[in-house]
């Protein structure tokens, strides 16, 4: 039994090392991403997409409304002049799949794509999820990303 109780204790161990091993590489990878764009990249334009499916929940809803809001009401003269653009993508329709595949977004998600001088850095935010019950603190964070984006940090 003791033998059997050690065994378990070590795969959950391995397992526990593996996996912290994938995460590590993606914050290594997120790390040298942000090291590219630094902060003497002229931002040309950024997108704000709102990837969903065919049918979506209400907090799927509630992601994509608020962040159109905020592009809105706070980008009002970028959207206008086309530095910035917002849509709601429809992930599931043929038509969109390039946009899908160009982003890398499975299911519903938000996105920011960045174009400066050095490329297109698109990036999922995840946070965004957390705050869809308080629309003021939602619309003031994507308001304080879009800002960096723009700022080229």
């Amino acid at each position: 039994m003791k033998i059997y109780r050690n065994a378990v204790i070590m795969i959950i161990l391995a397992m526990v090392l593996v996996v912290s091993g994938c995460n590590s590489g993606v914050v290594s990878q997120n790390q040298n991403l942000e090291k590219t764009v630094s902060s003497t990249a002229k931002v040309e334009k950024i997108e704000v997409y709102h990837f969903h499916g065919n049918h979506q929940c209400a907090s799927c809803i509630a992601v994509g409304n608020l962040a159109e809001e905020t592009v809105n009401t706070y980008f009002a003269d970028e959207v206008k002049s086309g530095k910035i653009v917002f849509g709601h993508i429809n992930g599931e329709l043929p038509e969109n799949q390039e946009l899908v595949m160009k982003y890398g977004a499975t299911g519903s998600s938000l996105w920011i794509g960045v174009y400066d001088s050095q490329g297109f850095h698109p990036e999922q935010n995840i946070n965004v999820w957390y705050k869809i019950n308080n629309k003021e603190d939602y619309m003031a964070y994507l308001k304080g990303v879009i800002e960096q984006k723009l700022a080229g940090e």
